[in-house]
This record gives structure tokens, sequence and C-alpha cells, in this order.
């Protein structure tokens, strides 16, 4: 078998590319020309879905222009062009299915069909392969090849169970329609094997996840960083939803949900697109070593942040208890507390660094204690000798360098001197 060259690899990505963009663009063009008359939600909502599906193949485009041999690059690519087809077809299903047109287009209904089980292909790539191949492309170990190949079975026989299942479509223009692939004689049974699947769905991502977890914990170097910079993409997404999927639980049934948890319901989705954001600066090792940095930040103005409004809340309900012998209106309870939290900014902040840096960081930690130890003494040293000693001892504590010494030029005949050297 004839090996594909760079230039024809990179003409695939391309085409890859160029498939999924034009799909895209003619669903939104059939959107423009003939509006459902979707309110202003709705449209926010398929813009942040856009968005979000636009940012796996625009990742995988980008590193195949450098890596075109990477198969990170090409399992990206390969999620765009699944959910390229899924936009073919529903945009088939919409110009088809259009009730002002006199007979529905001839297929139209399996149009509507395609784009109402793609989600399983494409989210089967994204939450098993791409971790089991991330960063290299290569499994973590021999171990994990049963399930690779458990979790394409899987992926492929729920989508042929999507789309034989006999029902109605729930999704797209073609919601409320029959399927038009369904094996009534099957229904049972495929039912049974479809909740059967779904399952073991979920527990094929849940495995490929537990490998990305075992790859992090043996990696080393370069490696480590690569699989920082997803696992931190991960934790963000995977935090939204537990606080948008808690705070939904706490709207009562007989309510609508509120227009700010829609909105952060909104951006929880947008947050998907951190992680080929990741992925693509983990394989390009653009600013790799910076993730610590974004690790640090976060964990330090997220606890802030729960702090502080932790703080909030109980200070006004505690305030309102006790003025309210005195007057009838928060006003006073709303400004007492929020004057205490932004006195509560700066020292908090500080602790709470100090405690992350103590936790997670134990070597930063060790070195501003060591600094701090040596300003003190300097305070109470006016020996230049010991100075010049402690300082570089110091340094070789904190920076752990290969070598430290110091250089001391005289200061009453400067320049004419041969310059002193202290070293450890």
């Amino acid at each position: 078998m004839t090996r594909l060259t760079d230039r024809q690899l990179h003409h695939l990505a391309s085409a890859a590319w160029w498939f999924f963009a034009v799909a895209i663009a003619g669903r939104g063009l059939l959107l423009l020309t003939d509006p459902p008359g979707a309110d202003l939600a709705s449209m926010a909502e398929g813009g942040v879905f856009l968005v979000v599906l636009l940012a796996f193949p625009l990742a995988g485009m980008l590193i195949l222009r450098r890596q075109p041999r990477n198969a990170v690059g090409w399992l990206l690519a390969g999620i765009g062009v699944v959910w390229g087809i899924g936009a073919v077809g529903d945009t088939y299903a919409a110009y088809g299915l259009d009730t002002s047109r006199p007979s529905p287009l001839r297929g139209a209904e399996i149009g509507a069909l395609v784009a109402n089980g793609i989600w399983a292909p494409a989210l089967g790539l994204t939450g098993t392969f791409l971790f089991l191949l991330f960063p290299d492309g290569h499994l973590p170990s021999r171990r994990w090849r049963p399930v690779a190949i458990l979790s394409g079975v899987v992926v492929a026989t729920l989508t042929l169970a999507l789309y034989l299942t006999p029902g109605e479509l729930v999704e797209g223009p073609g919601k409320g329609r029959r399927n038009p692939l369904g094996v009534q004689a099957w229904s049972p049974a495929l039912e049974v094997v479809l909740e059967a699947l779904i399952l073991a769905f979920a527990l094929c991502i849940a495995s490929s996840a537990t490998g990305l977890v075992v790859r992090f914990r043996r990696a080393r170097g370069i490696e480590r960083q690569q699989l920082k910079w997803l696992a931190t993409a991960a934790a963000f997404v995977g935090a939204a939803f537990v606080f948008g999927i808690s705070a939904s639980y706490a709207v009562p049934d007989d309510r609508p949900q509120p227009a700010a948890l829609e909105v952060f319901d909104q951006l929880s989705f947008l947050l998907f697109a951190l992680i080929p954001l990741a992925i693509v600066v983990a394989v390009l090792r653009y600013r790799l070593y910076d993730i610590d940095v974004v690790i640090n930040r976060a964990l330090v103005y997220g606890s802030l942040t729960a702090t502080l409004v932790a703080a909030y809340l109980g200070s006004v309900l505690l305030l309102q208890l006790a003025l309210r012998p005195l007057t009838e209106r928060s006003d006073l309870a709303v400004a007492a507390s929020t004057l205490a939290v932004a006195a509560l900014f700066g020292p908090a902040r500080r602790r709470i660094q100090v405690a992350v840096d103590r936790r997670f960081y134990r070597h930063r930690y060790d070195a501003a204690r060591t600094v701090a130890g040596f300003t003190a003494r300097l305070r109470q040293q006016i020996d230049l000798d010991a100075i010049g000693a402690d300082l570089v001892r110091t340094a070789g504590d904190t920076v752990q360098p290969t070598g430290a010494s110091l250089w001391l030029l005289p200061v009453t005949v400067p320049g004419r001197t041969a310059p002193r050297k202290d070293s450890p």
C-alpha cells in the first residue's frame, strides 16, 4: 500500500475542513433565506452550538498544517466531518420537508434521521478515542487496546441501533415524523439493546477518561504539561456543568427557569470549545508551561470567588436579622455586606494564595519562605562576608542552580582593584 506524502495529507486535511465549512455554511444560508421565526434565545443557542462545532475541525486543521501525520489532529478533523454530515442531512431535510412545497423531496426524512443520530459517532470519537490517543497518538499501553476496540464496536453499534429503532424523530426539521428506517418487528429487542448500548457507551467514555488519568500519573516533562492542558479544560467544563445541573434542581418544576440560569447554560456549553483549544496548545507546544500559571490562578480566584460569595450572602442574612428591629429595609445590610466583602478581598486572596502554594506548589512556597527568612536576617546582619554567604546559600535553595558565586567590587576604589569572589 502506497504511503501518502505530507503534501497529499495536507490536501486531504484541507478537503475535510472545507467539507465541514461548506456544510455549515449551507445550513446557515438556508436559515437566512427562509427563517423559521426563531426568537433571539434560540438564535443565540444555535450560534453557541456553531462556535463549539467549528472549534474541533479548526483545531485539527491547525495541528495538521504543522504535523500532517498526527493522529490527534486527524481525530479532530474526523469529528468535524461527522458533524458536517449531520449538517448536510439537516439542511436537506429542512429544504425537502418544507411545508410550502407541494410534496417533500425523496430522502428528506432520511436526512432528518441522519441529523438526529449523528451525535453518537461525534461524541464517541470525542469521548473515547480522543482521550485514549492524546497527546502522542498512541494508546497508553497495549493493555488499553481492548478498550479501544470495544469503544469502536459500541459506537458503531449504537449508531446503527439509533437508525433502526422505530419511533418519532425528536429534533430538527423532521421532529415528530416516523423513523423511515425503523424496523417495527424488532422494536422490543431494539429498545432493550439501545438502553444497554447507551450504558456501555457511558462506560467506554469513563474508561477512556481513566486511561487519561493513568497516562498523567506516569507522564513526566513535556507530556505531563500537555496532559495538564487537557485536564484543566475538562475540569472547567465539568465544573460548569455540575454547577448548572445543581442550580437547575434548585428551581421548582412549576416555575420557569430563570434567564440568568439559561445564559449560564449557554456559557457552559460554550466552554466545550476550551477542549480543542487546549489540545492545540498542548500538541503544538505553544507557551506550554504557562499552564501552571493558569491552574494556580484558577484555584486561587475560584476559591476566592466562592469564599466572597458565601461571606456576602451570610453577612446579608445575619445583618438583616440583626437590623430587622431597627429598620424594615435591607439596604443597610446590603451596603454593610458589600463594604465587608470589599475589605475582605485583599487578605482573603493572600491567604488563599498561600494555602494553594503550600498544597499544590510546595517548591514555590518553600522558596518564598526561604526568601522571607533571608530578608529578616538581613535586617540584623552587618558582616558583609556573612551576608554574601547567606545570599549565595539562599539563591541555591530557591533557584537550585548547578553553581552559584558572588562577585563584589570595593566601593572605595571602583575599577582599580580586582573583584573579590565569594563562593558557597
